[in-house]
Formats: C-alpha cells, sequence, structure tokens
C-alpha cells in the first residue's frame, strides 16, 4: 500500500457514525486518569480461564485495582474472587451482565475474555459507556463488526488495546526491525504455522441449563439453541456461531505479525482455504481441524496459514511459529526467539541470540501470564496518557488481524476462491460471501450499524 491509499484507510478507520445502540448502554462516564498516582478500576468479562490471567496481571500493576469479575457462570465466582484476593488483597464484586458493568461510573476499564461473539459488542457498548477496553483476539466474530469497534473506539477517543501480547515483546520487535531494515532483502510472503493436536471432546447431548448459569447472556449476539452439554467453557471455540476454529482463535496472533512484517493497512485481495475434520469420528465439531489458507495481498505479496490438529511435524520447530521469506534471506521466528538464514545452503544469520544487546530479553510464550505484564503495562499507560499512538496493539490492528482468518473461514466455507475489496471490506457481485460479513443478531444483543 502506498503511503497516500494508507492515509486514506486509516481516515476510513478513524471515521465514526452517528447515533448509539439501541439496546446498549447510555451512560458515558468521559474519564481521563492523567497521574500514574491515580487509581484505575478494571472490570474483567470472562473469569472461566484467560480472564483469570487479565484479573492477575491488572491486580499487579501500581494503582490498579480489579473490581469486578464478571461472568455468565455464577459457579465461576468463589473460586475467582478467592484467587484474585490471594493476588491483590482485595475483593471484587461479582456481576452477571455485562450491561451493568458497563454503567458503573466507578469502573474505568472493561477487560474481556469472553467467547468470541462478546467481543464486538462488548467493546462497543463500554466505549459508548466512556470506558476504555482490553479485547482478547480475535476482537471480532465477522468483519463487519470488528469495522464498528473501531469506530467506536475513535467516535468516543477511547483507548483500546487488542491482546496481541507479543507486539509488546522485546524480541518481537527486535525481529521486525530487522525485517524493516531491508537485511532480508523485500520480504514477499510470510508462511504462518499452527499445529496444535487437539482430541476428541465427544458428541453433545441437549441438556436443562446448569444452576447458575445465565444461558441467555452467554449465547448474546449468536443464535439461540437448546444448551448443549459439551460447549462451555471452551469448546465453543470448534462452532461456528461463536467461534472460528484453530484459524480464528491462534490465528489472529501470527496473522498480525505477517501484516506488522509486510506493513499492510489493508486487507488481502484473493483468498483461497481448504481442509476439513479429520482422523477423529465420534466429535460433533464444525469447524477444520486441518485448514490451509493462502492470502494474496494486490501488490502480489502472500501470507500462508496453516492449521493442523492431528499429530504432525514441527516446521517452525515448534507448535507455533512464522517463516518470513525475502529475497535475500529468510527468517524462522517461534515461542521468542529467531534466527536467520541466507543463500542456498542456508547459511545461517544474525538471530535474537547474537542481534545485540538483549538485557532485557525474556522468553516470550504468548499465552504465559508472568511474561505477559509489559502488554498489560503499555495499555494502562495509554489509558492514562491518553494517546492511543502509544498503544502497541491498536483495535485496528486486532481488526486487520481478526479479518484476515476471518476472510480464511469464508473461503474455506464457501469452497471457492474469494475476491475481497479492502476499501469498502466487501466481496461485490458475491451474495454468498458477502453473506459471511456479518450475521443476524438476536434482541437485545444487537450490533448496531450506528455506533
Amino acid at each position: 500500500m502506498n503511503p497516500m491509499d494508507r492515509r486514506k484507510f486509516l481516515r476510513k478507520a478513524g471515521a465514526g457514525a452517528a447515533g448509539l445502540a439501541l439496546a446498549g448502554p447510555m451512560i458515558k462516564s468521559g474519564l481521563s486518569k492523567n497521574s500514574p498516582n491515580e487509581t484505575i478500576n478494571v472490570a474483567v468479562m470472562g473469569i472461566h480461564n484467560r480472564g483469570a490471567q487479565h484479573a492477575e496481571s491488572f491486580s499487579k500493576i501500581p494503582n490498579v485495582n480489579v473490581t469486578v469479575l464478571c461472568d455468565i457462570d455464577e459457579r465461576l465466582f468463589p473460586k475467582a474472587v478467592a484467587d484474585l484476593e490471594k493476588v491483590s488483597g482485595k475483593k471484587a464484586r461479582t456481576e452477571v451482565d455485562i450491561r451493568r458493568v458497563v454503567e458503573d461510573k466507578d469502573v474505568d476499564v472493561i477487560s474481556i475474555a469472553s467467547t468470541n461473539q462478546w467481543h464486538s459488542l462488548a467493546t462497543i457498548w463500554a466505549c459508548q459507556a466512556g470506558k476504555d477496553v482490553y479485547v482478547e483476539k480475535p476482537v471480532s466474530h465477522n468483519i463487519w463488526e470488528g469495522r464498528k469497534a473501531v469506530e467506536a473506539a475513535r467516535k468516543y477517543n477511547r483507548i483500546v488495546q487488542t491482546g496481541s501480547q507479543y507486539r509488546s515483546s522485546t524480541v518481537a520487535r527486535q525481529s521486525m526491525d530487522f525485517i524493516h531494515s531491508g537485511k532480508l532483502g523485500e520480504i514477499y510472503m510470510v508462511k504462518l504455522v499452527i499445529f496444535n493436536p487437539r482430541g476428541s471432546f465427544g458428541r453433545g447431548k441437549i441438556v436443562p441449563v446448569p444452576e447458575g448459569v445465565h444461558y441467555d447472556l452467554w449465547l448474546g449476539p449468536a443464535p439461540w439453541h437448546p444448551f448443549i452439554d459439551n460447549r462451555m467453557h471452551y469448546n465453543w471455540h470448534w462452532f461456528w456461531e461463536m467461534g472460528s476454529g484453530e484459524t480464528g482463535n491462534n490465528g489472529p496472533h501470527y496473522t498480525d505479525k505477517a501484516r506488522w512484517a509486510l506493513q499492510k493497512y489493508e486487507h488481502p485481495r484473493r483468498i483461497q482455504s481448504m481442509g476439513g475434520y479429520f482422523g477423529i469420528t465420534d466429535c460433533d465439531q464444525e469447524t477444520p481441524n486441518t485448514q490451509i489458507s493462502v492470502m494474496e495481498y494486490a501488490d502480489g505479496k502472500i501470507v500462508q496459514l496453516e492449521v493442523r490438529g492431528l499429530y504432525t511435524n514441527m516446521e517452525a520447530e515448534e507448535n507455533m511459529g512464522v517463516l518470513y521469506f525475502g529475497t535475500e534471506g529468510w527468517m524462522k521466528e517461534a515461542r521468542g526467539t529467531w534466527s536467520t538464514y541466507y543463500g542456498r545452503k542456508n547459511e545461517p544469520g544474525p538471530s535474537s541470540a547474537n542481534a545485540g544487546d538483549l538485557k532485557e530479553y525474556k522468553p516470550h510464550n504468548i499465552r504465559g501470564s508472568d511474561d505477559e505484564g509489559p502488554h498489560f503495562e503499555n495499555f494502562i499507560n495509554a489509558v492514562r496518557s491518553r494517546k492511543r499512538e502509544e498503544l502497541t496493539a491498536d483495535i485496528l490492528e486486532g481488526h486487520l488481524a481478526a479479518s484476515m482468518c476471518h476472510l480464511c473461514n469464508i473461503a474455506y466455507r464457501t469452497g471457492r476462491t474469494v475476491v475481497f475489496d479492502s476499501e469498502s471490506e466487501s466481496f461485490p457481485d458475491d451474495d454468498e460471501a458477502q453473506s459471511f460479513v456479518s450475521r443476524e443478531y438476536r434482541y437485545p444483543y444487537i450490533v448496531p450499524k450506528e455506533v
């Protein structure tokens, strides 16, 4: 993308439409924290696993209090409250309905670690209520609502960080500096590998909703269906109404690395994807466990995303990683280390072990709460300064990364190559593909056309 196109894209990203969500919260707090001595109160939405890590990470930052734990499953509250109290020395209150949380004037930040279909809507409601937001990847369940989350962040001038933790990693930023220096030549292709063996979780059956579970709130914007016993709390990832499969689960971490390396502020133009659910016959998973996707930008540069859910070799010497291919050499990056290779004999070049002063370096595990502190701290610092340009992973970055995964899934579900228009974020003259760009929302959990 040339500089003029990039500026045009960013202007579009900052444009917001008028109006508020009819079913959403209407109160605006307009909070502005400027002093590091001022206390920032955080509410965490979704506390089963990832949200518990959010609460712990925020509670370790000076003058940040986790005051509310929000979840639709009341059975989780006793342990979550006790665990947080051990870390922070303070007892958080609990809430089941996110709408009550965003209406709370004492809450400054909403941290979202819920099911995917809630990510964009909760972000929008929080922005409308004057809250800043930390939202996990993927930031959306579909492309259209991701754009609405960006519009809400810009319209209400909120600080919105996405959970791309490696963007605050010293080594990740060092590897990108190396790539952008041109020492690998021009990067023309990036391969993303997500090899994560997962077994069967069986076939679900319709059962009564367990006591303490607020099922309607759990579904939120998703279509209503009877309670099925094998979809809580993690297995929802593998059903299209709530999740996006492994491509949309871990994929956004890596698609973001690809577009970071390629310096892309546009969407891929042509996308193809194929795969299936192989090797397991006693499971009702809808999403593929093996999926190979290829995305091509308008300038011809390529991103490959390969998901393998069965046993496999490790191309990046890890189960997840990135291979960057340049005209002069290539780089392998996985789990906090990177190395380069040159020539037909793959002669070793600079790496994270010898590329300079690494006193700040610690191996960076995307999912390890112990080393995610800098990303949460970066967000809190931006909340205090009110400067979104200080964020290492602004909501726009999250939208572009998540959209790449959505595009792969759209190509997979249509069974053919699809052509996407980056400017309009649509599939011109392709009604079938366009039907996956948004969805029908269930009242009152409606993502508004005008935020």
